[in-house]
C-alpha cells in the first residue's frame, strides 16, 4: 500500500494497484525494481549518499558501485599503480601460488550489512564507511558491493556503469524493468563519447606496424593484414 512518510500516503486510494510492482510471468511473486542512481563522479555519490543518510529511507538496503581503485584493500594491489584489475585476476585464479585472502571473507561484509539490515540498525553509507569495515572485517569491499547489489533497493554508482555496455556486463547489471536516474544527465554526451572511444599513442601504432610488417612478409593471412597496416601507416 501507500507509504506513511511522504505525501503519496494522502492520495485516494484507486482500483489499480499502487505498490509499483510487476507480476512475475512464472508466478504469483511480486517483483520490485531497483533504483540505479547514476553520477559523474564518485564524490557526488558520497553527497548523495550523506543526504540519503538524512531522510526517512535512509534504511533502505543499497550499495555504491565502484572500480577496486576506490574499494581494494589488499596491501600489496591497492599499493600497485594502474594495474589493479590485472593484480586482482592473477590473485583470483590463483596464478603464481598466490590467492587473495580479503576476497574469501567477503561473506562475512555482505552477512554484516544483511544483519544490520534485520535488525532495523542499517543506515545509508558512503565508500569510505565499507573500506572501513572491509579492512576490519579482511573482506574485500569490492566484491562485497557487487554482492549487496542482489538484495539492494538502490544502487549508486557512476554514469558509465550504466552506460557502458562492457561494464554492464562484466558488473552483472540488468537495467530491463528497472528504475533508472541520472544525476546532472547533461553530462551523458561527454560519457557516452568516452564509452564508445580508445586511446592508442604513437608507440603502440608503431609496435603494430612493425608486428604487421612481419605477417605481411611472412605471407601469414596478407589478404588481412595488409589493409590493417594501410591503417596503421596512415596514422603515424
Amino acid at each position: 500500500g501507500p507509504c506513511t512518510e511522504c505525501s503519496c500516503s494522502s492520495g485516494k486510494e484507486s482500483d489499480k494497484d499502487t505498490s509499483n510492482t510487476k507480476k512475475k510471468e512464472n508466478g504469483d511473486r511480486s517483483f520490485i525494481p531497483k533504483i540505479f542512481f547514476g553520477t559523474r563522479t564518485h564524490k557526488q555519490i558520497s553527497q548523495i549518499t550523506r543526504e540519503l543518510k538524512r531522510t526517512a529511507y535512509s534504511s533502505v538496503p543499497m550499495t555504491i558501485l565502484s572500480s577496486r581503485d576506490y574499494t581494494c584493500i589488499h596491501p600489496v594491489v591497492s599499493n600497485s599503480g594502474s594495474n589493479r584489475n590485472e593484480m586482482c585476476v592473477e590473485l583470483l585464479e590463483g596464478k603464481h601460488g598466490k590467492s587473495c585472502l580479503y576476497y574469501h571473507g567477503v561473506h562475512k561484509l555482505s552477512e554484516h550489512h544483511a544483519l544490520q539490515s534485520a535488525h532495523r540498525m542499517y543506515q545509508a553509507w558512503d565508500i569510505e564507511d565499507l573500506v572501513s569495515l572491509g579492512k576490519k572485517l579482511r573482506a574485500c569491499a569490492y566484491f562485497a558491493a557487487r554482492e549487496l547489489m542482489v538484495g539492494a533497493d538502490i544502487v549508486f554508482c557512476p554514469y558509465n556503469y550504466l552506460l557502458d555496455p562492457q561494464i554492464r556486463e562484466s558488473m552483472e547489471i540488468n537495467l530491463k524493468g528497472q528504475v533508472v536516474i541520472l544525476d546532472e544527465a547533461h553530462n551523458i554526451e561527454d560519457c557516452a563519447r568516452e564509452s564508445v572511444s580508445y586511446s592508442v599513442t604513437e608507440s603502440q601504432l608503431r609496435a603494430v606496424r612493425e608486428e604487421l610488417d612481419f605477417m605481411v612478409n611472412n605471407n601469414i593471412r596478407q589478404k588481412d593484414h595488409e589493409p590493417l597496416r594501410a591503417v596503421c601507416c596512415s596514422l603515424t
